[in-house]
């Protein structure tokens, strides 16, 4: 089976190496050398002022929430990955959806200022699929009316804008390093800011609110990233031109190879795209199944990013509904698409859409790059 993704993990050697370094020194947690090493390489890598790594993506933006202090409700896409929204709910903040733009899927900002509320705190927006948010608008609406700005960057380590990485933009950016990520470190995650003072209340958090041996100075819990977890982080970041490059040429044969038969995502404009992801919209959601139905015949597993929109989650009503959000989420399946993913395979899972395309049941002409 050709699955979605595969765990990219680096050379073995180096790994182990790194490895016996840490059964030499017993340094399995707390800040250990190979998290102060990752943090200091990524920083560089990222073009970032501050990165404080975590034990998973969830916990950072439930983290950021805390540091941040939100209240009341936080404005939000309905087409992202479940922890965008449940870790608003879990931290007692309020998810109201606003409705996504239908060329690029990210968050749409004309129709934030109409969600807005009297206690609405935070605007929490998603780079979907690494496509990077249209952050001066987003900023510009939170500017008017003080709120804070989080950007979930699960999928965004390596995708620019305007030359700039993408997590310098709003108050925090957070990422996740699950080991189906492109950069991994089995499992983890990172709050990304330019704000020193908030950065320094992050790490102390994170630490259970511990300053030092006799003093704690606040609430806090425990994220912090172990040396293993680190150690994967440091052999597969060795790689990441590889990686990115690799993804890019799969990309690139997926695009002008189905571009003129299926809807794509559109790109933000001045947007350097990761490769995170190859999504792709079907017509209506049966032609959606169908499509699925086939490639899973021929030894292919795709799978369904985002669904359900999240404004149909039970414990998040009450909500109004978001229906281009409901539409495309009824209508997408991603790709496979990782560093040695064959060229055979890339072949069948093109050859596998074509043939579903030529289907005289196969809805074809509405499907373009854009609505």
């Amino acid at each position: 089976m050709i699955n979605v993704t595969k765990s990219y993990m680096g050379n073995l050697e180096k790994f182990k190496a790194y490895v016996d370094g840490i059964y030499a020194s017993r340094w399995l947690t707390n800040q250990g050398p190979l998290c102060c090493e990752l943090e200091e390489r990524l920083k560089e890598y990222l073009g970032v002022r501050n990165i404080v790594l975590v034990n998973n993506g969830t916990m950072a933006l439930q983290v950021a929430y805390r540091a941040l202090g939100l209240r009341g409700s936080a404005i939000t896409t309905p087409f992202s990955f479940i922890a965008t929204s449940s870790t608003l709910h879990w931290e007692r903040i309020r998810p109201v959806f606003a409705d996504i733009c239908p060329a690029t899927w990210n968050l749409d900002p004309s129709r934030i200022e109409a969600s807005l509320a009297s206690d609405t705190s935070a605007i929490v927006a998603t780079h979907v699929f690494g496509n990077p948010c249209a952050a001066d608008a987003i900023d510009s609406i939170a500017q008017r009316h003080a709120l804070a700005v989080i950007y979930d960057g699960a999928h965004a380590f390596g995708s620019f804008h305007a030359g700039r990485s993408v997590l310098n933009r709003g108050h925090v950016s957070t990422l996740s390093f699950h080991a189906t990520k492109l950069f991994h470190t089995i499992e983890g995650g990172a709050i990304v800011t330019n704000d020193d003072d908030l950065a320094e209340r992050v790490r102390l958090m994170i630490n259970f609110g511990i300053a030092d041996y006799e003093t704690i100075e606040g609430l806090g819990t425990n994220a912090k990233l172990n040396e293993f977890s680190a150690a994967m982080g440091l052999c597969v970041l060795d790689d990441i031109a590889l990686i990115l490059e690799e993804r890019a040429q799969i990309a690139d044969f997926y695009q002008r190879s189905l571009g003129d038969y299926l809807q794509l995502q559109q790109p933000t404009a001045l947007s350097e795209l990761n490769h995170s992801y190859f999504p792709i919209a079907l017509a209506s959601h049966l032609d959606m199944l169908a499509a699925r139905a086939a490639l899973q015949e021929a030894g292919i597993n795709p799978r369904r990013y985002f669904y359900p929109s999240l404004d149909t989650i039970d414990y998040l009503q009450p909500q109004l509904p978001q229906p281009v959000s409901r539409q495309l989420a009824a209508r997408v399946l991603c790709l496979p698409i990782y560093p040695g993913l064959a060229k055979p395979a890339q072949q069948r899972i093109v050859e596998t859409l074509l043939r579903q395309c030529e289907s005289p049941r196969f809805n074809v002409a509405p499907l373009r790059r854009a609505l």
